[in-house]
């Protein structure tokens, strides 16, 4: 089982260039990748996207490439005609302060080179086809690294997610026996209940009694109205499809999730049915743990 969330960065370089990878990986309902990387460098977007489609299935992945030249791979050079204007400038304004009694610090040439368009770089030397293909290849070994490291950070966080959803089945397969003990304790009482509701009728002042017939009919009535075994038998069998899910290989996160609204649906029904404490305390609790196994669902690849 894997997650959708994870995070890798890997740094590299050669004698020219340095570069990092940053992978970023969040739910989705699909698998998105968003690249941000240098231009020029078409041939590592698309190699780079089809690895990424080879071993991720579902997750919304923003991969980042930077690239940052070394110190020793350009060559810098004074412009000329800037240094001209700049010292013609200095020398003018110092010959202003000069004359209205200001008196200014000899300028520095760090100062100098600090100017817009005083320093002119260039690259020492074009790579050749051949050393740049040896370069590209470096930067996609390296993005290989990036990709591995975040499906390793997915398959820890998968690892964690498993035991917190095994813990919660678990939990509905005890509520929905529980469940079934109430329902059984409710039936049992239900004879006892509606003769005290009629003889509570009868003082009340009713116009007449009923008798055993009718109080049999009722019975059948509120026992087909509040019958939840095939709940309990479908939250069971849901519950057996849970653990399957979760033993499986592979991507189960939408079979999970629409597994996860089945759950809810025959929680809402056991609810609707309830009319007796212990069973409706057993199928809210089971409402509060579907809800909460949803929100990790929605986590798993």
């Amino acid at each position: 089982m894997q997650s959708m969330t994870g995070f890798a960065a890997v740094e590299g370089g050669d004698e020219r260039l340095a570069w990092r990878w940053e992978l970023r990986s969040v739910n989705g309902r699909g698998l998105d990748l968003r690249w941000r990387g240098p231009e020029g460098r078409d041939g590592i977007e698309r190699a780079f996207r089809d690895a990424v489609k080879a071993r991720i299935a579902r997750g919304s992945v923003s991969a980042g490439l930077r690239l940052s030249r070394r110190p020793g791979a350009v060559a810098a050079a004074v412009n000329p005609e800037a240094l001209a204007a700049a010292l013609d400038a200095a020398a003018r304004i110092s010959a202003a302060a000069r004359e209205a009694g200001f008196a200014l610090a000899p300028l520095s040439v760090e100062a100098l080179l600090a100017r817009p368009g005083m320093l002119e770089t260039s690259e020492i030397e074009e790579a050749d086809a051949e050393t740049r293909a040896a370069q590209d290849a470096a930067i996609l070994a390296d993005g290989d690294k990036a990709l591995a490291i975040l499906i390793e950070t997915r398959d820890e966080e998968g690892a964690r997610l498993h035991d917190i959803l095994a813990a919660q089945v678990d939990r509905i397969a005890a509520l929905t026996d529980e469940a079934e003990a109430a329902a059984a304790e409710r039936a049992a009482q239900a004879g006892p209940a509606l003769t005290r509701k009629v003889e509570a009728l009868i003082a009340a002042g009713a116009p007449a009694e009923v008798g055993p017939e009718r109080l049999a009919q009722e019975l059948a009535l509120l026992a087909v109205k509040g019958d939840v075994r095939e709940e309990l038998d479908r939250l069971r069998a849901h519950v057996g499809a849970a653990r399957d899910l979760l033993a499986a290989d592979g991507p189960v996160g939408r079979r999970l999730d629409f597994l996860v609204q089945e759950f809810n649906r025959e929680a809402n029904t056991l609810c609707s049915k309830a009319d007796f404490t212990a069973l409706t305390a057993a199928g809210l609790e089971l409402k509060t743990v579907i809800d909460q196994m949803r929100e990790q669902a929605q986590n798993i690849e």
